[in-house]
């Protein structure tokens, strides 16, 4: 009997409590039973998830909650219904944290993506509610897609002590840009780039030759390579097996389906990233200005196409929320 099946025979872990033991599990939803359920130790929501967490008849009392509190803003408009949405994702937010130990991600306005100052006015105002609520900043990341105005923003949101999850990731300069802005957090998107090479190219990838997990794998050794302390959150997974080659990464932002997929498996679980291999590769340090990141992002089809695309997806999902809580106004 190998070391390993010993090994995993003496535990009897799953496969997601072997994760947990070199990977900071995030939940990739804003569904409360299936945060408790699996004990992830962070939670990411977006307005999407929200709006989908809306329709269930157990979230419909905090849009309740809500709406009744803030009728008497004394706002009208599109003013009273930002005013609302940006409420409700800090009230999910907050009772999130109630679970979980860690942090949470709440996301900017995907229509903010290519403005600074709206970017960190909207940050500000989100960080602001959560502090009326009496959560800590640290508690909370802020998530800001990582085109050049998004990066710029949360560089001057993470000197005020702001702490960012840069998300809509896609390439190695948006990556290294990110961790020269010393953000907290990156979100490379693993499944929309599997999606994109297995539509262009018509062919399915698995294991180690995902492009997925491979710009994953090519960001993490550049963070750990030069000694960069932004940490590296895998997102947007398709199958178990873009996580399992992650294994090891700083953290994996997973969803339910994916976590429950996940804790039926006791197979050992090997750990497949991991720092001090990262520090030995021969990596060539990319030096960055404005005009390089917009051609490099430019250059790659994929990055470019994936960013704008997922930007105009997070922007109707905002909209999609916003007509939703307009609904709801009497």
């Amino acid at each position: 009997m190998s070391t390993a099946v010993a090994e995993e025979k003496k535990t009897k872990l799953n496969q997601l409590e072997q994760l947990k033991k070199f990977t900071k599990v995030v939940a990739d939803t804003a569904d409360f039973e299936s945060i408790k359920d699996f004990k992830p130790e962070d939670a990411t929501t977006n307005p999407s998830l929200v709006y989908a967490a809306t329709q269930k008849q157990q979230y419909t009392r905090l849009l309740d909650e809500v709406l009744a509190d803030r009728k008497k803003s004394g706002l009208s408009g599109h003013a009273q219904i930002e005013d609302i949405c940006d409420h409700l994702l800090v009230q999910f937010g907050t009772d999130i944290l109630e679970i979980v130990p860690g942090r949470v991600s709440t996301e900017t306005d995907a229509r903010l993506s290519y403005d600074v100052e709206g970017s960190i006015k909207k940050a500000r105002q989100l960080i602001k509610l959560y502090q009326e609520r009496k959560i800590p900043r640290e508690r909370v990341l802020i998530k800001i897609a990582s085109t050049w105005e998004g990066l710029n923003a949360a560089e001057q949101l993470q000197k005020e002590g702001i702490r960012c999850n840069l998300t809509l990731m896609f390439s190695l300069p948006q990556a290294v840009r990110a961790a020269e802005a010393k953000v907290q957090l990156i979100s490379p998107f693993v499944g929309r780039i599997y999606d994109w090479y297995k539509k262009e190219n018509k062919r399915d990838y698995t294991g180690p030759e995902d492009p997925g997990v491979q710009s994953v794998q090519e960001i993490y050794s550049y963070y750990k390579k030069f000694g960069h302390k932004t940490e590296v959150m895998g997102a947007s997974f398709r199958n178990v097996g873009q996580i399992r080659e992650l294994a090891g990464c700083d953290a994996l932002t997973i969803s339910p389906e994916l976590m429950k997929e996940l804790a039926e498996s006791q197979e050992p679980l090997e750990r497949k990233l991991d720092p001090e291999k990262a520090k030995a590769a021969k990596i060539d340090k990319l030096e960055l200005d404005e005009k390089k990141f917009r051609w490099l992002l430019n250059e790659n089809a994929m990055a470019y196409e994936k960013t704008g695309e997922g930007i105009r997806k997070f922007a109707a999902d905002v909209v999609k929320l916003e007509k939703f809580v307009a609904s709801k106004i009497k």
